[in-house]
């Protein structure tokens, strides 16, 4: 590939960058030198209204593609979940870095902590914060007992909110923090204050995640063949198999961003792939998991949670 200056664009959180500067340092490792552009979108700018109610599927990425086609970037960074099923014709997805843990955390107050609860480790009544519809869903599943109350802003701005007592506790993608962490031992960010909080990984089989999450896509223009060629050296194949069922059944199912639905796959010992996926239809949460091949499986999934018979 010739010489030229990658401009790679992101949203402005702290997240989003570090995100950025890792695949900007990648990029380099392959010897091509980048530069950084900071993109505000539609979610960034309403930091108070759950994402229902902030816009359509879409509202972190649309300016980013946006910036793609006026070919004002060359390469978008997004949280793979951020991705509407159907993008731009224009766009594609050229690469999928290894994925972070795809799981969910709770970190929950010491004052509000009660490890022999069932379901979730929290005293009775406890406030959960979170503008998820899917971590909503949940929640309410597994502990109806429990008040879910609408959190928003970036994640260091949402801890700081559960440590000055607004929430009991809250729920976060577990990547954002280890992608977090490790930007502030590289001196790339502040230190999360999390003193006093109880933290643990939710299971993905009960408390199913979001279809990519954890996931990095790599998105350019269509057209761009030497950056598509380029960044393949970045994709990891595995694992980009696995999360492409799970998007196949967001597209199936037609579940946004808003939507009380999860997702989540992982490859067998014998080269299969097993499903795990969660629908809320008119109030009822339908729970589906299943073994198979790719396409098909996403499939049957998809037939079953709308068909209100999941096994």
């Amino acid at each position: 590939m010739s010489a030229r200056t990658l401009r790679i664009g992101t949203r402005g959180s702290a997240l989003a960058m570090t995100q950025a500067r890792h695949m900007a340092a990648r990029l380099n490792e392959l010897g091509h030198t980048s530069e950084i552009v900071v993109v505000r979108t539609t979610g960034d700018a309403d930091q108070v209204r759950p994402f229902a109610e902030v816009g359509a599927p879409g509202v972190f990425v649309r300016e980013l593609e946006s910036a793609l086609q006026e070919e004002r970037v060359d390469l978008a960074v997004h949280c793979y979940k951020d991705l509407p099923s159907l993008s731009p014709d224009d766009l594609v997805v050229a690469a999928m870095p290894e994925r972070e843990d795809p799981r969910d955390r709770l970190l929950v107050a010491e004052a509000a902590h009660d490890a022999d609860a069932p379901g979730l480790p929290l005293r009775e009544g406890a406030r959960v914060g979170t503008a998820s519809a899917r971590r909503r869903a949940l929640v309410q599943d597994l502990r109806p007992d429990l008040v879910c109350e609408n959190l928003r802003g970036n994640v260091p701005t949402r801890i700081d909110k559960l440590r000055a007592g607004e929430h009991d506790a809250i729920v976060l993608a577990s990547a954002g923090l280890l992608r977090l962490e490790r930007a502030a031992r590289l001196g790339e960010g502040p230190a999360l204050e999390r003193d006093g909080l109880v933290e643990l990984d939710l299971p993905p089989e009960s408390f199913v995640p979001a279809p990519s999450q954890g996931a990095l896509a790599l998105q350019v223009r269509e057209a761009d063949d030497q950056l598509r060629s380029l960044l393949v050296a970045l994709d990891d194949s595995a694992g980009h198999r696995a999360v492409r069922v799970e998007r196949e059944l967001l597209a199936r199912v037609e579940a946004g961003c808003q939507a009380p639905f999860g997702a989540w796959c992982r490859q067998t010992t014998g080269g299969e792939l097993e499903l795990f996926g969660v629908l809320e239809v008119a109030g009822e949460l339908r729970r589906w998991n299943g073994v198979g091949a790719d396409d098909a499986l996403a499939r049957e999934a998809a037939d079953l949670l709308l068909t209100g018979r999941p096994r």
